[in-house]
């Protein structure tokens, strides 16, 4: 399970699209609050893990009740899997790696480009391949929870089983029905609900591992090693069904920014690792010394029959609260691709007045539903989709360990021998879970993947097109200082007021400017040329926002900068940079709409533009981006051959 950074925790980007708020350190007064935010937004991931994986790992035998042998060698993998990947590589390597205070795959792959000479396009492809993954599993990860904490009904009365999948349908479609609502109010619970959540983990594991103490032997590794040497015909299997545990793993480091380092490593620490390892000993504990049918269930089974209801209610409430992370995740990373011209503009609505981190994406909203409601029916049970889920999460995996070993090399200047000392280990462990997965592609495997797939052909269809029609309007532009040079040789009628054409960079008049002199032929009093540019950094400060030129009297070049957190507002950004009053109703924005068709030639090209047409035509309103009011804008029409 994955979780981009989360929109429910806070602090974030001012919603006015200025630049962040000062981050203050994790420390004094707000640090119990930020332990308890990381707990709600971080770990309600991970922590539905026990659920499953366990069991799932029990099934890679082929089922029947497991030798203790088998039993010490599971948990010993399941340990030191958690010990390697979430408290050596990501809390002590990866989360080290900020961009400007944020992380997540896109901002590290971001980062590590900037730091590479020429900006490799390969770089960029990583992150592309990276979020596409995050999208196919952040499709999974409501699922496989909710489904699996409803399938613990039938350990009360299996007769129930008939309702396990209407029920989980019912409860998903209302989860992601009120996500229009905005989640700052339901966020507010989500920390304690975790606490109580994790606390039952370690109790439940704690009373279980009293009864047989001795499976606390599998925290030696030598089980580990033994137990894959002896079960070499199916270790992928075994390797496959362990990488559950870690699932949610890459959360630490996506939710960064909204908590910093500290407050999610003391989390991790003083309560999430040592309550999720007592909770699967206790079920290695309740196999060995419990019923004949423990393996088929441990995690609810291990509860007394008076526990077990209450168990499944908090069990749901925690797994509804690990689904709300990766859906309001798959919010923020498709806001940041957006900013970072990977994908078409969607329509965004923030549902926080204070928050700007608060935001509801319709579009992706809708998307997710789809393939959670067809991935619980057509499944049908938690087991069947625990082969649909390592793949994503375990490439997301891989591609953060080759970008950290990037920074590692080029940002933090480390010696090439000390980063692979530092990073073979993980990249083969890494390299290990990613191969154990992909064998499962014929099993469901094969769902994140085409999720993926499409969207990284989406994403570089976007990107050519885009670099197309930008080469195109600059072979066909005029340059702006060519065209302001004739203007001051005629003499126009002046209007008042200010006009602001919208650019898209380069030394070229903007197609708009030049429609607007030739079916208006009027000059306003202040004309801007504007260039909205997204940095590599997730915020920009106030201070450096503004690039303001002043060219002529009558021109003037602003660039705006904002960071790929951050939702551009240009008229507040405007506002007060200029140097003259250009009030909201004394100010038009004049945009080129642009009627793409495609071009008459064949080939790859061909489909490539029609594609990119259609993505265009199904994209959002660029004013609406922008948050400018509609009431202010001037559409011109132009036609473009692609």
């Amino acid at each position: 399970m994955s979780s981009a950074s989360s929109s429910n925790a806070a602090p974030a980007a001012p919603a006015d699209g200025s630049a962040a708020a000062p981050r203050e350190g994790a420390h004094g007064k707000r640090l119990p609050l930020l332990v308890l935010g990381a707990l709600g937004v971080v770990y309600g991931d991970i922590g539905t893990s026990p659920i499953y994986a366990f069991r799932s790992g029990i099934a890679a035998l082929g089922g029947g009740a497991p030798m203790a042998e088998d039993v010490l060698g599971l948990l010993s993998l399941i340990a030191w899997s958690l010990t390697l990947v979430v408290s050596v590589k990501y809390v002590i390597f990866v989360m080290r790696a900020d961009n400007d205070g944020e992380g997540g795959v896109l901002a590290l792959t971001t980062l590590a480009r900037s730091a590479l000479k020429g900006r490799p396009a390969w770089v960029l492809g990583l992150g592309i391949l990276g979020s596409g993954l995050f999208f196919g599993d952040s499709m999974i990860t409501p699922a496989i929870s909710v489904l699996s904490a409803i399938e613990g009904l039938e350990t009360v009365a299996p007769g129930l089983e008939p309702v396990v999948v209407p029920l989980t349908v019912i409860i998903l479609i209302a989860l992601f029905a009120v996500q229009r609502f905005g989640t700052a109010k339901v966020s507010n619970i989500f920390g304690p609900v975790v606490i109580a959540w994790f606390l039952m983990l370690g109790t439940s594991g704690l009373i279980a591992i009293a009864h047989s103490p001795g499976v606390l032997a599998a925290l030696n590794p030598i089980h580990a090693i033994t137990f894959l040497i002896h079960h070499w015909a199916i270790a992928g299997v075994i390797v496959g069904a362990v990488f559950l545990a870690v699932t949610g793993a890459e959360a630490l480091y996506a939710d960064m920014g909204h908590f910093g380092r500290k407050p999610i490593a003391i989390a991790w620490f003083a309560l999430v690792f040592p309550c999720l390892l007592l909770n699967y000993f206790g079920q290695g504990a309740f196999i060995l010394s419990g019923p004949a049918n423990a393996a088929s269930d441990p995690f609810f089974l291990m509860f007394p029959d008076w526990a077990r209801l209450p168990a499944i209610a908090l069990t749901t409430a925690a797994t509804v609260i690990a689904s709300q992370a990766v859906i309001s995740g798959a919010y923020s990373m498709a806001q940041q691709a957006m900013a970072l011209g990977l994908i078409p503009r969607m329509r965004l609505l923030h549902t926080s007045e204070t928050e700007s981190g608060q935001i509801y994406m319709p579009q992706v909203n809708m998307l997710l539903l789809i393939g959670v409601l067809a991935l619980v029916v057509g499944f049908g049970s938690s087991s069947a989709l625990s082969s649909a889920y390592g793949i994503a999460v375990s490439g997301v995996m891989l591609v953060t360990s080759v970008c950290i070993a990037l920074v590692m090399w080029k940002v933090w200047k480390w010696h090439p021998a000390l980063v692979a000392l530092a990073m073979a280990p993980l990249l083969l462990l890494d390299i290990g879970f990613f191969a154990a997965n992909v064998g499962k592609i014929h099993d469901g495997g094969w769902f994140p993947a085409s999720v993926a797939v499409l969207l990284a052909v989406v994403m570089a269809i976007w990107i050519a097109g885009r670099r197309r029609l930008v080469a195109k309007a600059e072979r066909d532009a005029i340059p702006l200082g060519q065209l302001i040079d004739s203007l001051a040789r005629r003499d126009l009628p002046v209007v008042p007021g200010t006009a602001v054409f919208l650019a898209s960079g380069g030394e070229g008049a903007p197609m708009a400017l030049l429609h607007s002199l030739k079916h208006y032929k009027v000059l306003h009093e202040h004309n801007v040329i504007l260039t909205v540019v997204t940095a590599d950094a997730p915020f920009v400060a106030d201070a450096t926002r503004a690039e303001v030129t002043v060219l002529t009297p009558r021109f003037t070049r602003v660039v705006l900068r904002f960071g790929y957190m951050e939702t551009p507002n240009v008229p507040r950004a405007l506002n007060g940079r200029l140097g003259w009053t250009a009030d909201i109703m004394s100010t038009s924005y004049f945009v080129s709409r642009r009627a793409l068709k495609p071009s008459r030639q064949g080939g790859p090209g061909k489909w490539i533009g029609q594609a990119f047409i259609w993505l265009s035509r199904n994209a959002s309103d660029a004013t609406e981006y922008f948050r400018i009011p509609t009431g202010r804008v001037v559409e011109i029409g132009t036609q473009v051959v692609l």
